[in-house]
């Protein structure tokens, strides 16, 4: 292969297109420019693998937009970086980023062209942000939807609020939907320790009265779970129906040990166990945005919030408390979830009579960062909606 042919390839890798049909003008104006893009530059540099293609465009969208004044060239790289699977999210932050080094100017210019690719291709925007004081702490709630039923969304250990933005947009049709960072996570990191089960139960319904939700629909995924089946045990007349994915209604023996290990061994060793807990092979070989996620969220960790958050999970204390319970119950849970597997999760349904047990195909325990279509669907198909 030689160069030219090289440089077309990797152009048309990167950005989707032949060149001769994303540079027109360029060819025919100067043929000399179009063979020094392609060859030169696409041929030469671009196509070395050292830097991976989603990461050069991200390395390319950040030169140009704070170079400034070529918005044109941005925006089409913008659209390359998207091609590569950069989440919109990821191309935000990347803005909030120039802010700093290159200066409010060129990072407001950069955001327009972004929001504009967003909107030429149809991308929903960001939920809206709120900032909530609770009895001893703040933390954020994004919000999706803006009348029908109140649901608001517990989160995994570990992570944050963003663990359900894949299925918000779609959750958020006829409906009004919460997600929030509970104590020790997000903007909530470093609330008070030691807290306990009810504590954040407590949080919860916190968040609920914020909005004047007395009644809500609520959903939680593994340690989301947990709080979502605690607050159900402690406030049932709050509950308009209960979601649990990949949870457990008891302490695990190992819960103890991954707290000591956040304390003694430090965040980075928590990846590895962690991440091969949450998502299958096929996941973790392609390094899709929810393992980018939560392998960001997991080093960052406080340890000792880590810990506390363990230490709290390990006093989850509510098998066969909801067998009176009235309201609808959704048991969800992952074919492949190496950590809350079906038969953990179907004994969950089979002591809360009257529940609906489903299994989702070819889904881990992060369910919602690699299937977030199934689980989007059978939420959807659950929760109630004015449409």
């Amino acid at each position: 292969m030689n160069r030219g042919e090289r440089g077309r390839r990797e152009y048309e890798g990167l950005m989707g297109r032949k060149p001769e049909e994303a540079l027109p003008e360029v060819l025919r104006t100067s043929p000399q420019m179009f063979e020094a893009v392609v060859e030169g530059a696409f041929g030469g540099a671009l196509a070395r693998p050292e830097l991976g293609r989603s990461t050069r465009e991200l390395a390319t969208v950040a030169v140009i937009a704070a170079l400034g004044g070529a918005e044109g060239r941005l925006a089409g790289h913008v659209r390359g970086a998207l091609r590569q699977g950069v989440e919109p999210s990821e191309l935000l932050a990347l803005c909030e980023h120039l802010s700093v080094y290159a200066g409010f100017p060129r990072a407001l210019d950069a955001l327009a062209v972004v929001q504009g690719v967003l909107d030429e291709q149809g991308i929903p925007n960001p939920p809206r942000m709120h900032r909530v004081v609770l009895a001893d702490h703040e933390t954020v709630v994004a919000q999706k939807g803006d009348h029908g039923p109140a649901v608001i969304l517990s989160h995994s250990l570990g992570v944050d609020w963003r663990m359900w933005e894949p299925v918000m947009e779609r959750l958020s049709n006829g409906r009004r939907v919460f997600a929030y960072d509970f104590r020790g996570h997000g903007a909530a990191a470093g609330a008070p320790r030691p807290f306990t089960m009810d504590d954040l139960a407590a949080d919860m319904f916190g968040v609920l009265d914020a909005f004047d939700v007395d009644r809500a629909h609520i959903v939680g995924l593994s340690m989301g779970g947990g709080i979502a089946q605690t607050a159900a045990v402690r406030a049932p007349g709050r509950v308009a129906s209960l979601a649990l994915l990949a949870t457990t209604d008891h302490a695990f023996d190992a819960f103890e040990g991954r707290a000591r290990s956040g304390e003694v061994d430090g965040m980075e060793a928590q990846v590895v166990p962690t991440l091969t807990r949450w998502f299958t092979p096929a996941a973790l070989a392609t390094n899709p945005w929810g393992v980018r996620y939560a392998r960001e969220h997991i080093r960052r960790f406080d340890g000792a919030d880590w810990a506390a958050a363990w230490r709290a999970f390990r006093g989850v204390d509510v098998q066969g408390r909801l067998a009176k319970e009235d309201f609808p119950t959704l048991v969800l849970a992952g074919e492949l979830d190496a950590s809350t597997t079906p038969e953990i999760m179907s004994g969950i349904a089979e002591r809360i009579p009257g529940s609906t047990y489903r299994e989702l195909p070819g889904t881990p325990h992060m369910q919602t960062l690699e299937r977030p279509d199934l689980v989007a669907g059978a939420l959807d198909e659950f929760l109630p909606a004015d449409r």
